[in-house]
């Protein structure tokens, strides 16, 4: 079994994005004007989708400094924590300045509501877009999710700890970015859209 809470990854809960949705909806008031986004994103936000039973909540700001010091009291005041991780994984193949993949992350944990990872980014970040892109690939190839899935309940089945399951998880994560990135370019995915409707194929009857 897992050895840390964190770590386990459990079927997929209909409840997670109603919860979410009310997190984001109150953090959009608690922090304005500074949140320009606020979405779910992770596996929780992905439908069928094992994952670990926390809310990944992506909070886009356009600059992570001054964010940092206007959250800090109200995330306080709703159990929320801050991490000192502020560099998220830059994929595999890229030569980004790994600067650009910075944010600033809280995480909520042992409190009446749902734990909680809430991270923010930049707006217009490449960590910001991937984040996004991941999760909308997955919405709209369903057919996908059930390999993911298993992938993520057997690796934390054997390997028990968090840092070992990250380390091997993120190169899975690259692989996916290399098929989404094209879908991305063929269909007009942007993020933040309110919906993707995926543009028919040159040719294909109206």
């Amino acid at each position: 079994m897992p050895s840390q809470p964190d770590l386990l990854v459990v079927p997929a809960d209909p409840e997670w994005p109603a919860l979410a949705r009310d997190l984001t909806d109150d953090l959009t008031r608690a922090l304005a004007p500074h949140v320009q986004y606020a979405e779910h994103m992770g596996s929780t936000s992905i439908p069928g989708m094992a994952a670990k039973p926390v809310l990944d909540l992506q909070l886009s700001v356009p600059d992570l400094d001054a964010a940092a010091e206007a959250f800090a009291e109200p995330l306080a005041a709703r159990g929320f924590t801050p991490s000192p991780y502020r560099q998220d994984h830059v994929p595999a193949g890229s030569d980004d300045d790994p600067a650009l993949w910075s944010k600033r992350l809280w995480l909520r944990r042992d409190h009446p509501g749902p734990d909680v990872n809430l991270h923010v980014r930049r707006t217009g970040s490449p960590n910001e877009r991937l984040a996004l892109l991941f999760r909308d690939w997955f919405r709209a190839h369903p057919e996908a999710v059930p390999a993911y899935a298993r992938f993520k309940q057997t690796l934390a089945a054997t390997v028990g700890e968090l840092r070992p399951y990250v380390e091997v998880k993120d190169p899975v994560v690259d692989l996916v970015v290399t098929v989404a990135e094209p879908w991305a370019a063929a269909t007009g995915w942007r993020p933040h859209a309110p919906a993707h409707h995926p543009r028919p194929a040159v040719g294909a009857a109206g």
